[in-house]
């Protein structure tokens, strides 16, 4: 136990043993008298009895209010006044009886006291310090030691009944979990399997619930480790973490290998301003020459996850190490529904709740958002004292978690908030007047994050592609506010810079990146990131300086004429604009319906 290595428990325990000895060698006290009172009782001869000690006398009364023969304990101040006084009593009472009683030694045990309290220390701060310091050896001895974590049979295992949404996924890592489940049908047909298997994809889209999946289904051992667990201060840590990471392995073949962020330890090597990260690339060395290093078909598998596959090396890429790849993308509206069904398993829904819906509302949702919605959901429901989670609840988390929460309490002026419902009010219209693939969803002036408030439009459909036309739409609902505030109110804000910079962002893309534009059309002038010197200084321009110009032109051209179309838009709307402003000041909040049934009677 931790107390038992802790000094001060010995301490205390010392201590204790010290005042019980001193308790039981402690007799009863008998009652103190003042020495003039012994003094007036002695001229009474009242006193029959004194045994005189070297600082006290004890002494026996004739007759007291506490019966005969009663003890006192009498404190004087010097024992040649007390002997004179008791010898010239003695002469009136000779029945007196004095008794001198010389100074009782104490117990020989008694001066060993402190020596052994001195010895006793001494032992338990040398036990102390032999265990730190065997602890630290311990820890020197440990620190090359593999960080991994084993998952066995006896733990709780994931299998692919929990991963829904990605079908070609599983398909694709079912030849993993057979392959070590009977490893004799490919080994006769002299097939090598994968040593490696990359996974890729966003962040929260269920790489890491896929290789637990793979181990649970193929019941054996699963090692996870993170990549930034082999990278340490010291130079070749990282490569002894790896050495015994891989005898682990082997030692429970067949297993599997899990680094997840491996773009920690797996950056392409020689890059950067001030050459390489030594403890990182001899780690990176050490992985590769590991992986050589097991034969073919010892039934340990590799499975490593990013989001970053731009930076990592090309040689842990290449066949004989990772040889597949399995890009894990966002879920499509069924397989949104699916993880909806295994996060909603276990909290109580209402009957009437129609996931369906909650799949259709939330595209480019990973798993993560999703549970995080369902977990929201949850939480609101237990806010407000409900004992089931409605659809409504769900449809407020997930404004929760795209937006933010709203900030009620903030006060806002009020022509701040004239020019907020103005703003999104011609977000909105603009929205419905010229968006083909989306749909307002809300209106709100209530605070959000920094912003004053927010025009929430959803996706028809899920889109994994954009065409001129609809990047064009985009421009135009981002211009929408702006527009609003100078048409309506005959002046603008700083509130539409974000949606300014989010325009020409766009218009910027379509030159550069899809080869959108009218004078250089189909030539790309996508600037090359270089992302080891960093996002700010590493842009390498491959187009000269007319070029360049060009292209501002053609942006310009691009949101020139988009704002244009959207003032037109808003003259054309005023009065569903000005309808729809006064509505937002009054209710703060307008949800689809109300917002189609102001825009189709206004």
């Amino acid at each position: 136990m931790k107390i038992y290595k802790n000094i001060s428990f010995y301490i205390v325990l010392v201590l204790i043993a010290i005042l019980v000895a001193s308790l039981m060698g402690t007799n009863e006290v008998p009652d103190k008298m003042v020495y003039s009172q012994f003094l007036n009782q002695i001229e009474k001869g009242n006193v029959s009895k004194v045994d005189i000690e070297i600082y006290t006398a004890t002494v026996e009364l004739r007759t007291s209010i506490f019966g005969d023969q009663y003890t006192f304990l009498v404190d004087y101040g010097s024992v040649e006044m007390l002997q004179e006084t008791l010898e010239a009593a003695q002469i009136k009472q000779p029945d007196l009886e004095i008794n001198f009683i010389p100074d009782k030694p104490a117990p020989w045990w008694l001066s060993l006291i402190p020596s052994l309290i001195l010895v006793g220390l001494f032992i338990v701060f040398w036990f102390f310090i032999m265990q730190q310091s065997q602890g630290g050896q311990n820890r020197a001895m440990s620190f090359g030691k593999s960080k991994a974590k084993l998952v066995t049979d006896k733990d709780k295992k994931k299998t692919f009944l929990d991963v829904a949404g990605a079908y070609e996924e599983k398909k694709e890592l079912e030849e993993i979990v057979d392959f070590l489940k009977t490893p004799e049908k490919y080994i006769k047909l002299g097939a090598r399997i994968p040593k490696g298997v990359l996974l890729v994809g966003p962040p929260g889209t269920g790489k890491t619930l896929l290789a637990k999946a793979v181990a649970g289904e193929a019941s054996v051992p699963f090692f996870s480790i993170s990549g930034s667990d082999f990278v340490e201060m010291f130079v070749g840590v990282g490569a002894s973490r790896v050495r015994d990471l891989f005898k682990q392995a082997k030692e429970n073949s067949p297993c599997i290998i899990f680094i997840d962020e491996i773009d920690a330890v797996g950056r392409h090597r020689g890059a950067g301003l001030g050459g390489g990260n030594d403890e990182r690339e001899q780690t990176l060395n050490q992985l590769l020459a590991e992986m050589d290093g097991f034969g073919v078909n010892e039934g340990i598998i590799i499975m490593a996850a990013t989001n970053r596959p731009d930076i990592l090396d090309p040689a842990l890429l290449r066949p004989g190490r990772f040889d597949r790849k399995v890009t894990v993308s966002y879920p499509d509206t069924k397989g949104r529904e699916e993880i909806l069904e295994i996060y909603a398993k276990n909290k109580p829904i209402e009957e009437d709740v129609n996931l369906g819906n909650i799949a259709k509302i939330t595209p480019m949702f990973t798993g993560a958002d999703l549970e995080n919605v369902m977990n929201e959901a949850a939480i609101l429901a237990a806010r407000g004292n409900l004992e089931k989670i409605s659809e409504v609840l769900i449809k407020e988390a997930i404004f929760k978690v795209t937006m933010g929460p709203e900030k009620k309490s903030r006060t806002v002026n009020p022509i701040e908030r004239k020019l907020t419902a103005y703003h999104e009010a011609g977000h909105a219209i603009t929205t419905k007047a010229v968006s083909t693939t989306s749909k307002v969803d809300r209106v709100s002036i209530i605070p959000v994050g920094e912003a004053g408030g927010y025009t929430s439009s959803r996706p028809n459909e899920d889109k994994y592609f954009y065409t001129k036309g609809q990047l064009i739409e985009e421009i135009m609902t981002l211009l929408g506010g702006r527009a609003a505030e100078e048409i309506a109110l005959g002046e603008i804000s700083t509130g539409a810079s974000n949606d300014l910079k989010r325009a020409n962002q766009i218009a910027r893309d379509m030159i550069v990146k899809y080869g959108m534009s009218k004078t250089l059309e189909n030539i790309v002038f996508d600037q090359q990131e270089e992302v080891f010197i960093g996002r700010d200084y590493g842009h390498v321009k491959n187009y000269s300086e007319e070029l360049a110009s060009l292209i501002d032109k053609e942006i310009q051209m691009i949101i020139s004429d988009s704002y244009k179309k959207v003032k037109n838009i808003i003259k054309d709307k005023i009065d569903i604009l000005t309808k729809l402003a006064e509505t937002l000041l009054e209710k703060e909040k307008i949800e689809e319906d109300e917002f189609e049934t102001i825009y189709a009677g206004a």
